[in-house]
């Protein structure tokens, strides 16, 4: 452990990742509620321009996910790559993969919002035209979804199998986590061929990005590495000597008397 990696940075570390991990989800939340509450009715398209408020609101908090979630993957990355700097790698880049599908998708629900004023001015027969156009953009901002998904599902299960080897969190919630994204991963791909499978795969993933936030902001990450190091730094404190490391007797001087050897009074046969 060097000077700059101690156990108050990996609580700090642990906190903000932690803090992280929370502020996606709610804004995920929010905002797709804010969004689905307008976009999931049949004659969205009349709504969207009067509510216009809401669906900016909506995509705002969107980006604030966005955000969050590529924040998690830079700020984890210097605790993972002492582990392994391939998966670090790969886990950031995966976060920040996700955040521009959001970006994405986002930018898609913002365009609704001029055809909502042409459908609404155009009126109908001219509005089927608007009509077909909306669909297929909230189609594109699903699939946008859809696919940053399932690339956060087969990016975060090496992410959890690193957390399980390295014992940074209880090995149980890794092994939650790994699930979780497999079944996200796998669930993704069932709905892009047409199966729905109403949201049911997003169940392990979304209880193990509650239970890590909360973990990792009351105990922190947790490591042998770390603890091996501060048992080291605490023995030496107390004159211990460290493990592997025995007294050596001094060397006998030429021509003078060998030295006592180890344990024994050399006043003792005098």
């Amino acid at each position: 452990m060097t000077t700059h990696e101690t156990p108050h940075t990996n609580k700090k570390t642990a906190r903000i990742v932690g803090s992280l991990f929370l502020i996606a989800t709610a804004t995920y939340i929010f905002g797709s509620g804010l969004l689905d509450s307008i976009l999931n009715a049949p004659d969205y398209l009349s709504h969207v321009s009067p509510k216009r408020a809401q669906v900016v609101l909506g995509v705002l908090l969107q980006y604030g996910d966005a955000a969050a979630v590529a924040a998690i993957g830079i700020v984890l990355f210097p605790i993972l790559r002492k582990h392994n700097e391939v998966i670090a790698l790969g886990y950031a880049g995966t976060r920040i993969i996700e955040c521009l599908l959001l970006i994405g998708a986002g930018i898609g629900s913002l365009s609704l919002i001029k055809l909502s004023q042409g459908f609404i001015q155009a009126g109908s027969p001219e509005s089927s035209s608007f009509q077909e156009l909306g669909n297929l953009v909230v189609a594109q901002s699903g699939l946008a979804f859809q696919v940053a998904m399932i690339a956060l599902g087969l990016g975060s299960m090496p992410f959890c199998y690193l957390l399980y080897r390295s014992r940074l969190i209880p090995r149980a919630m890794a092994v939650l986590g790994f699930v979780g994204y497999a079944a996200l991963f796998i669930g993704g791909v069932f709905e892009l061929f047409g199966l729905n499978l109403s949201m049911v795969h997003y169940l392990p993933g979304g209880l193990f990005e509650l239970v890590l936030p909360i973990w990792l902001i009351v105990k922190g990450f947790t490591s042998p590495a770390i603890a091996s190091d501060a048992g080291i730094i605490e023995s030496r404190a107390v004159g211990v000597p460290a493990i592997g490391k025995t007294a050596r007797a001094p060397a006998a001087r030429p021509g003078g008397p060998a030295p006592p050897a180890a344990g024994t009074n050399p006043t003792a046969n005098r």
